[in-house]
This record gives structure tokens, C-alpha cells and sequence, in this order.
């Protein structure tokens, strides 16, 4: 898939989420932001090795800037997906290294990996040399256990610095292994502070973060300190939100599309990919989030009937402009 790529900054991107930021959700939030870098969901690299390469690293050229997350731990497979994921046109590579799901550290990747950063330098130093595409690690301030955070993940940042990562994203947490993404979050408390702080350390290197941010104001405040903001959840839950991205962030005068025109948008795309309406319809769940519709748009979708959210579309144009 060979496409233009574009220059692009990461002062706002949307995290990578497994089960929600597939190409149709992407896509979709294309529609609401041309700027934020958006990233896929994680691919083990085991399956990309393995597996059916064109339906895992597919996607659609309006995606750009998009960035391939990829979970593993061996350099030699590292490298040979940061080759495909060169060679279907992407803008970028990242290895998650701060997932703490067990399912992922039985594979040896995610959270688990901040008990090795020089494991993840050497697959940093692989991948940079088997591509040209930057290469960027996502990862928490240290594992629970650790007791002094900013030591380690002052250790960790030097080491992949050094092996010439392009960018690092730190979520504002520790990690408590053995304990699910959802647990992580409602229990372990954040810590902006010192990613501010390793910012600070290192002056040259790109640093993003993430965790927690709900609004573009909280996003706004981060870039004080930090390079990059990454927005997750509420970029899922209220996708709106993320329309203003644009004109605030990176000065794009372009007028904003309504929900209702970007609704509109998404109906050719839609009608595309019927065989999908099942995966694609939940993503668009949260477009009318906060609105008097929102209830009556949710049930639409439910029915999984394309024409049902044509007609509440065609209803909608004729009653109210949101």
C-alpha cells in the first residue's frame, strides 16, 4: 500500500486501544481531526510474522499520520515488522512497552518490559536499523514495585535515547503487573510530575504523555511541560471532543464539521463496508455524546440497519443542526 506520507507533529495523538482503534474507528476519527496522530491497536509481532499480513497492517489512506503499534521482545522479529510496517506506508512504529495485562506479558511484552529496558533499547536499535520510520516507545513511569519511579524511568529513557528512539510516551503511571488495564487505572494514582521532570532531563528528546486527559484545556496545561499529549478514552467516549484539535493546536482555519455533517460523511464509508456494520457502528457510539439525541442515535445504532441510521440521519438534518 504505497501512499504519500506527510510531515506531522505529535503535540496531539490518540492512544492506541485494543478492540477500539481498528481502521473503521480511525477512519471515523479522521473525519473529526486531520492533525492528531492516531496509532492502531497493538499487533504481536508473532502474528504479523505468522499471520496474514495484508488483513492485520490494512488501512485506509485518509488515515495519515498513523503509527503501528506493535507488542514483542524479540529484536530480530522487532526489526522485520518495522520493515513491513515501512513497507505498507505507515509513519511510524511504536513498541508498547507498558501494558500490564497478563495476557500480553505472557508473550513477553507490554509492562513487563520495564523490568528490561536494555531488551527494549536493542529492539529500538534493530528497528531503526532495518527502517527508516521513526520508532517511538509507549511505557509507565516504573513497575508498583519500584519504589524510587523517577530513577527507573530515568534509566529506561537513557537507554532508548541512546539506541536512538525518536520518541517516547510515558503514561503517567506506575504498573502493578497481574492486575488488569481497568484496575491499573482506578487504583494506581497518577503522577504528572515526573514526567515533567524526566522532560526536563532530557531537553532533546521528544516526550508525549498520557493518562487521564479529559478535556483539550488539560491538554493544553501538559504541553507547558511536555512535547505531546496522548488522548484515550474520552477520544473513544466523546469523539466530538476532539474537533477543535485542529484550529487549536495546529492553527487549521478550516471550519468545523457539525456531528451531524460528519454523520453525514460517514454514510459512503458505511455503505462501503456493510459486511462490517457490526464492528463499525459501536464506534461511533459517543459522536452524539452529551446532546438530547444521544439516547435515540445509541438505540439507532443498536439495530445494526444501515438504513435506520440513514433515515435518523435524514431526520435529524431536518430538525436540528448538532
Amino acid at each position: 500500500m504505497a501512499t504519500k506520507k506527510q510531515v506531522f507533529s505529535q503535540k496531539i495523538s490518540v492512544a492506541p486501544m485494543l478492540d477500539w482503534t481498528d481502521r473503521h474507528f480511525r477512519y471515523f476519527m479522521r473525519l473529526i481531526t486531520h492533525h492528531a496522530t492516531l496509532y492502531t491497536e497493538m499487533i504481536a509481532t508473532p502474528a504479523l510474522i505468522l499471520g496474514n499480513k495484508d488483513q492485520l497492517l490494512q488501512y485506509n489512506h485518509e488515515e495519515h499520520p498513523v503509527i503501528l503499534q506493535i507488542g514483542g521482545s524479540d529484536p530480530k522479529q522487532m526489526a522485520l515488522c518495522a520493515k513491513m510496517a515501512a513497507d505498507y506506508g505507515y509513519d511510524g512504529i511504536n513498541i508498547n512497552a507498558g501494558c500490564p495485562s497478563s495476557r500480553v506479558q505472557s508473550g513477553r511484552f507490554g509492562a513487563i518490559l520495564m523490568k528490561t529496558p536494555e531488551l527494549v533499547a536493542d529492539c529500538v536499535e534493530k528497528m531503526k536499523a532495518a527502517s527508516s520510520l521513526p520508532v517511538s516507545v509507549k511505557t509507565r513511569i516504573a513497575l508498583e514495585s519500584n519504589q524510587d519511579g523517577f530513577e527507573s524511568l530515568f534509566h529506561f529513557a537513557d537507554l532508548v535515547k541512546k539506541a536512538g528512539c525518536d520518541h517516547l510516551i510515558v503514561h503517567a503511571r506506575k504498573a502493578k503487573l497481574n492486575w488488569s488495564p481497568e484496575d491499573n487505572r482506578k487504583r494506581l494514582p497518577l503522577d504528572y510530575e515526573t514526567v515533567y521532570r524526566l522532560k526536563k532531563s532530557f531537553p532533546d528528546m521528544p516526550i508525549s504523555i498520557n493518562g487521564n486527559v479529559l478535556t483539550l484545556d488539560a491538554a493544553a496545561e501538559h504541553l507547558n511541560h511536555v512535547d505531546g499529549v496522548m488522548i484515550g478514552r474520552v477520544a473513544y467516549g466523546n469523539p466530538y471532543l476532539m474537533s477543535e484539535v485542529d484550529k487549536r493546536f495546529y492553527g487549521d482555519k478550516r471550519p468545523l464539521l457539525s456531528r451531524t455533517q460528519i454523520l453525514e460523511q460517514m454514510i459512503p464509508y458505511l455503505e462501503k463496508n456493510q459486511q462490517h456494520l457490526n464492528v463499525i457502528l459501536p464506534h461511533l457510539m459517543g459522536l452524539f455524546h452529551g446532546t438530547p439525541v444521544s439516547k435515540s442515535y445509541k438505540q439507532t445504532l443498536n439495530r445494526k440497519n444501515l438504513q435506520d441510521v440513514i433515515s435518523f440521519l435524514s431526520d435529524l438534518k431536518g430538525s436540528q443542526s448538532l
